[in-house]
Formats: structure tokens, C-alpha cells, sequence
């Protein structure tokens, strides 16, 4: 845990991770259910976003 953070903090950060690790898991389950290559794209953006938010959020944690 990084010394730097408060424990309400350290808290604000883990229920980011946990809303960002199900707008990922859901962004990549509604891909598969999407026929639009323009929405397919948008969605595909959104997940790698997602991913990078979650790598971020993780190294202030550590």
C-alpha cells in the first residue's frame, strides 16, 4: 500500500478498481453482442481505456 495515501483513500481507490474492472468485463461482453462495426470500435477503444485506467489506478496502490 502506498504510505502516502490515507486509508479513506486507499478505500477510493479500490472501489474505482472495482468499477472499472466491471465496465471492462461488461464492455467485453457486449462486444461479442454488437453487429455495428462503428459501435464494435467505440467499444474497443473503451475497453483498452478501461484497461489503462485499472493499470493506473494499480500502480497508485503500490
Amino acid at each position: 500500500m502506498n504510505e502516502n495515501l490515507g486509508i479513506h483513500e486507499t478505500l477510493e481507490l479500490h472501489e474505482l478498481l472495482t468499477f472499472k474492472s466491471l465496465c471492462l468485463t461488461k464492455a467485453s461482453i457486449m462486444q461479442g453482442l454488437v453487429t455495428d462495426e462503428t459501435l464494435k470500435s467505440i467499444m474497443q477503444k473503451d475497453v483498452v481505456m478501461h484497461n489503462k485506467h485499472l493499470e493506473q489506478l494499480k500502480n497508485h496502490l503500490t
